[in-house]
């Protein structure tokens, strides 16, 4: 049985012995205690697991973590800098786009996933970059404006 025995989660090499065929999230969760990235459907259709692997969103729940080692992972815990929240982060709570907040970390890794390679997205953009992300509570129109928010605030930023 194949082993891996690092991966690199939000800027540092973490050390475990965890099965290439392991979900990423199961690894994330329970060896390196990385619960922001929630478990939802365990299939890749609601988004809560999405985690950045390179810069791009992938769900995590069906991601091998075999797929992910050499790669740069960052989760919802990787964002902030310093002390200080990721714009994003800052934006959701300032739109208060969020309510039960399962969903919250998954729409932020994509939302964070999409500005890296658009950072002036349109509503439309940032629609279709969101759709694989199911919020129960149906606070869509304050996610998308949260994004805008965040868009305007890193035009001249350091994220």
């Amino acid at each position: 049985m194949a082993r891996v025995t690092s991966l690199v989660v939000n800027g540092v090499t973490r050390q475990l012995d965890a099965d290439t065929q392991s979900s990423l999230l199961s690894v994330l969760r329970e060896q390196l205690d990385l619960t922001g990235t929630k478990y939802g459907c365990g299939e890749g259709q609601c988004g809560a697991c999405t985690v950045l692997i390179d810069g791009k969103p992938h769900r995590s729940c069906i991601t091998p973590t075999g797929d992910a080692e050499g790669k740069i992972i960052t989760t919802i815990e990787g964002l902030a800098k310093e002390g200080r929240l990721h714009p994003l982060q800052e934006a959701f709570l300032f739109e208060e786009a969020m309510q039960c907040a399962y969903c919250t970390s998954g729409m932020i890794m994509s939302a964070v996933g999409l500005l890296q390679t658009d950072p002036s997205p349109s509503e439309t953009k940032i629609k279709d970059a969101l759709e694989g992300n199911i919020c129960r509570c149906g606070t869509h129109p304050r996610i998308v404006a949260a994004v805008q928010r965040a868009a305007r605030s890193m035009k001249g930023g350091a994220h």
